[in-house]
């Protein structure tokens, strides 16, 4: 043997020394045959096939999530014929029948012609990583619905409330059909907290927020407006039923019994309410509608409290 071709074995076996000792699977399919040239032994220690099992691309397709498959095959495929280095992600079947994640980095080898010869690539196990995006996943998912969540007493916030109008508005205006909002507050709760202190001022609010919550309809909307206010928007609600959810909300709240002691009502948590119907037009505005039901809520008040007001 020559001391060139000494030199080529040593070398050659370096590289497959350097190629087996790394997490990163090196394989090589012959493009004509479709057969495996080469994997690394590290595929049994991450799937549990051994490297002589993995024969033709057959088995690498075979190997791999039924929903990842179709995708992933017609992906790779299409883009070895065009001559285009890729990676995909997907799920490889271990021999025990989990699922490993796998990221497959394709390099295309052309031969002097042009022609596909070869494809050479690496696996990657990335299961932590992509767990790690799913735990980033439902994270941003929880986040987004604490913004839409009032953190004291867990019912919808103001933000929401904002969306959720805006929609119901839209829908009222294009159908010709009647939308309600019922504004309410709890009875002298500055008092309220004054006497009893803010820890049972808050839950205070978290009680009336839930018996409110119990007073909706599959359709209706509720939340916290902000301080001792709540708004319920009911979609489709004439007055008078609107008027009807308002009396039941109030009732509600009395047969709770919570005491307050420095109520001027009666000696329980009493709520104040207004109420507003309309068919919303092109010239209307939902601003305006909610100040003109604010403007009933005060007149509730003014009446004595623990009362309903709809009048203009």
């Amino acid at each position: 043997m020559t001391d060139t071709a000494k030199k080529m074995e040593t070398d050659s076996a370096v590289y497959k020394t350097l190629l087996e000792s790394t997490k990163a699977i090196p394989w090589k399919i012959d493009w004509k045959s479709m057969t495996f040239a080469y994997i690394g032994p590290q595929i049994e220690a991450l799937l549990g096939w051994t490297p002589e099992s993995w024969v033709s691309a057959q088995d690498w397709a075979e190997r791999m999530h039924p929903e990842d498959r179709e995708w992933v095959v017609n992906f790779c495929v299409s883009q070895s014929k065009a001559g285009t280095d890729h990676e995909a992600d997907y799920r490889a079947i271990t021999k025990d029948g989990n699922y490993v994640w796998i990221r497959d980095v394709v390099h295309v080898v052309r031969d002097q012609a042009g022609e596909v010869e070869a494809l050479i690539g690496f696996m990657f196990d990335i299961s932590e990583r992509k767990k790690t995006e799913a735990k980033l996943v439902d994270l941003q998912k929880e986040l987004e619905a604490l913004s839409f969540k009032d953190g004291l007493t867990g019912v919808a916030n103001r933000r929401m409330f904002d969306s959720i109008l805006e929609a119901e508005w839209t829908n009222a205006r294009l159908n010709h059909q009647p939308l309600s909002i019922i504004m309410l507050d709890i009875d002298y709760f500055k008092q309220y907290n004054d006497h009893y202190g803010h820890i049972q001022g808050d839950d205070c609010l978290r009680r009336v927020a839930k018996t409110l919550s119990s007073a909706t309809r599959s359709r209706d909307f509720f939340a916290r407006f902000g301080g001792e206010e709540f708004m319920l928007v009911l979609p489709e609600t004439d007055e008078q039923d609107a008027i009807n959810i308002a009396e039941r909300c109030r009732t509600l709240i009395c047969k709770e019994r919570i005491p307050h002691e420095k109520s001027e009502v009666i000696p329980m948590v009493t709520v104040s309410l207004g109420v507003g119907t309309i068919i919303p037009s092109e010239k209307d505005d939902s601003i305006k509608f909610i100040e003109e039901v604010d403007k009933r809520l005060y007149r509730a008040k003014q009446r004595g409290r623990n009362c309903i007001a709809n009048d203009h």
